[in-house]
């Protein structure tokens, strides 16, 4: 059965954040969510990529137009959940080559807020691997991932688009360092001492931050981290305690949940005695409140508004990209070939099998008619003789089958129905 690729998502360039979030997987639903992904009559197979700036799923499925409207079904489900609202202003879908370049774009990092930054490779393996746990993942999904982590891999390796500041979390650092005219003098509190809050955390201390508070729920993650950097870990139930002394919170939390209210920071603020503070919210789901932006004093930036600060940084790199998607291209070419090849198979086997039953029939027929007197060695003969006009009559066929799918995409699967169609292939 002819199966092809579908992405279906949003992210950071289709929609603000508050509809993102609204619609994400935490690591722990994935469990749940993929098999009723799975589930949708269309899909065959699936993987849902999850991360602050995108929500896709990415399948393979015998019906791509049907598996559009059961995969915009599956994410509208799942922001019922949270907020009313319409979603299919957000949503984009592709399919065939285009979605094939999409995940490779995606792997490589060229689709991302921060062109260049690695995080999204070790995100997309996650994912993946959470949709293999699910059984979710077969034959066709197996080898895209595997080749777009290639792609990625060989991006990095032969063009420069990794080099300088390509993280979200040094973008956030870069965002800081516009915020303040020095750092040297500032006190930080990050809230969350995961992979990401240890990036920030490194930034931070090489652009000469000398005063950094770490809390995070598990405490020894935080004291684990403040002993690499030497920041003074705080217990996640004291944190709020210690607002007052931050200048800049940065939060990069993994909690679904928020963290820091209006409230809280406008007790702080009158303890500061109105002293400007800084937040930066880095969470897949945001965890400041909003509101904080609506007090004196106070400036909230969220992860769309690192968008200028990654603009300059792709600017820089402009030329390496050109590369990346050249070397993309080639990839998506290798395999959308790959996929059109697995077409062929089932439709050169068909083939031979339709001539092979015509060689038998006739056989069979001449054998109990006027050829029964043919010694065994005559028989023989025949055999050998019928088989090799069987297989110089499919010589051309299969030649040009094969060449086709290797040259041209959609002449390979004309070419593949007109055979079908002219010697009765196709499954009953």
């Amino acid at each position: 059965m002819h199966k092809e690729i579908v992405i279906v998502g949003l992210n950071h360039r289709s929609a603000p954040i508050e509809v993102r979030e609204s619609v994400a997987f935490e690591s722990s639903y994935l469990r749940d969510a993929l098999p009723r992904l799975r589930g949708y009559r269309s899909i065959h197979e699936g993987v849902i990529l999850s991360t602050c700036n995108r929500v896709e799923v990415v399948a393979a499925a015998a019906d791509s137009r049907a598996a559009f409207d059961e995969i915009k079904s599956f994410l509208a489900e799942q922001k019922a959940h949270r907020s009313p609202g319409p979603l299919d202003e957000h949503v984009y879908a592709y399919n065939g080559a285009d979605a094939v370049r999409h995940l490779f774009r995606v792997a490589a990092s060229l689709d991302s807020m921060v062109v260049g930054e690695p995080q999204i490779l070790g995100q997309l393996k996650q994912h993946y691997d959470a949709a293999q746990q699910a059984g979710t993942v077969g034959t066709i999904l197996h080898r895209l991932f595997h080749r777009s982590f290639s792609v990625a891999k060989r991006v990095r390796s032969e063009t420069g688009i990794g080099s300088g500041a390509v993280s979200v979390s040094s973008v956030a650092v870069d965002l800081a360092r516009r915020i303040f005219d020095r750092f040297d003098d500032k006190t930080v509190m990050l809230i969350g001492a995961g992979k990401m809050g240890d990036l920030v955390a490194r930034h931070l201390q090489s652009n000469g931050i000398q005063s950094l508070m770490i809390t995070n729920r598990t405490f020894e993650r935080a004291v684990e981290l403040a002993e690499k950097i030497t920041g003074s870990p705080i217990r996640f139930e004291d944190f709020p305690r210690y607002l007052k002394m931050a200048d800049l919170v940065i939060g990069c939390s993994g909690a679904n949940e928020v963290l820091v209210d209006a409230a809280t920071v406008d007790k702080v603020l009158r303890e500061r005695k109105h002293k400007p503070m800084f937040f930066i919210d880095l969470g897949d789901r945001r965890n400041f409140d909003t509101r904080i932006n609506d007090l004196d004093n106070v400036y909230l930036y969220n992860i769309d508004d690192l968008r200028s600060v990654a603009e300059d940084n792709l600017q820089e790199r402009s030329s390496e990209s050109e590369k990346a998607e050249q070397i993309v291209n080639e990839e998506v070419q290798g395999f959308v070939r790959w996929i059109a090849s697995l077409e062929q198979v089932p439709t050169i086997t068909a083939l031979r099998r339709r001539f092979e039953e015509i060689r038998r029939r006739e056989i069979d027929k001449s054998l109990s008619g006027n050829l029964r007197d043919l010694s065994q060695q005559q028989r023989v003969a025949l055999e050998d003789m019928t088989n090799a006009m069987v297989n110089k009559m499919l010589h051309g066929p299969i030649s040009r089958l094969k060449g086709s799918s290797q040259d041209d995409d959609e002449e390979a699967i004309l070419y593949a129905a007109a055979l079908k169609r002219f010697f009765d292939l196709e499954e009953k």
